[in-house]
């Protein structure tokens, strides 16, 4: 019996790359042995997008699509693809046409000898930004050093899924989603490609460098508790600065009180630097607090227009 991969396709106003993405991926599956089926995930497309896949879903049955009932984000539209794939593996890929559909035969290859997660590590980034790549290439180490999965250098969310993992992440339904750290959490054998991504085939960026930003921060926070433990070391050097400098202050005005005369810029550019700090470290408290408060509200992930 034929085994069955699912591509998962989350988008968001991509008219001008879905029907290249569609010949690409059906020529790959062309050659190989297992049987293709496509899962295009729609996260709130204001273009043609879905009246294109839906035309394209009555003349080929192996074309399912979902349509949320808003914007819920790329990872979210990836969860909603993995959770109505129904497939012995799922490939997940974007619509841009940067990471190589002909890549998918790489990981189908790398998925035969026994691997359960396979994912494509960047080689080379065509088409970004200096700032774009310098940030990147920084949130990976800086995430390798702080979290607690080992999430492999320069790899995103372009990878092979195999159904025991897919059945492993369905159990987990937190809210602030970073996909590709929750298919290294659960484990089972991970293997790696790669490739060189290419540039975007047309339209514009859903990732932003803002946008990445806050994915690399909730990366981050949904994995470790380091800023919280920096934020504490760093009150105690203020604390401990603060008692050195009272302890000079009064030897000082105790042996030569002429040269302590008081200072009132001093000491406001001290209390505003200190407020500074407090007011910063209650933020970065304040955001691992609302996330336990929107976390026990269990809110479901995503609702469908269709599907």
């Amino acid at each position: 019996m034929k085994k069955t991969v699912a591509i998962v396709v989350p988008f968001l106003n991509e008219e001008g790359n879905l029907p290249e993405l569609y010949r690409r991926v059906s020529a790959v599956f062309e050659k190989e042995p297992e049987e293709l089926r496509f899962v295009f995930v729609d996260d709130g497309s204001t273009d043609g997008s879905f009246q294109w896949l839906e035309k394209t879903r009555q003349s080929d049955p192996r074309v399912g699509v979902l349509q949320l009932s808003r914007n819920f984000g790329h990872q979210i539209a990836i969860t909603a693809g993995m959770d109505h794939a129904d497939a012995d593996a799922v490939v997940i890929i974007d619509a841009d046409l940067q990471d190589p559909p002909e890549v998918v035969a790489d990981l189908l290859a790398k998925w035969r000898e026994g691997f359960e997660v396979v994912y494509a590590v960047r080689k080379s980034r065509e088409g970004e930004t200096w700032l774009k790549k310098f940030l990147a290439a920084s949130f990976y180490r800086i995430f390798h050093r702080l979290a607690k999965v080992n999430v492999p250098m320069d790899a995103g969310d372009f990878r092979l899924v195999d159904r025991k993992v897919i059945n492993a992440l369905k159990e987990v339904r937190e809210l602030h989603r970073f996909m590709r750290g929750l298919t290294c959490w659960v484990g089972f054998k991970q293997g790696a490609v790669y490739y060189d991504r290419a540039a975007r085939k047309a339209g514009v960026t859903k990732y932003p460098v803002w946008k990445s930003l806050k994915l690399a921060f909730d990366a981050i926070t949904s994995f470790s508790a380091a800023p919280l433990r920096w934020v504490m070391g760093l009150g105690v050097i203020i604390a401990f600065s603060g008692f050195i400098q009272g302890l000079r202050v009064i030897v000082g005005k105790i042996l030569h009180p002429e040269e302590f005369a008081s200072g009132w810029a001093t000491v406001v550019a001290l209390i505003l630097f200190l407020t500074g700090i407090q007011l910063l470290c209650l933020g970065l408290v304040g955001q691992y607090v609302s996330r336990i408060f929107e976390e026990s509200k269990k809110r479901p992930l995503y609702f469908l227009r269709n599907q």
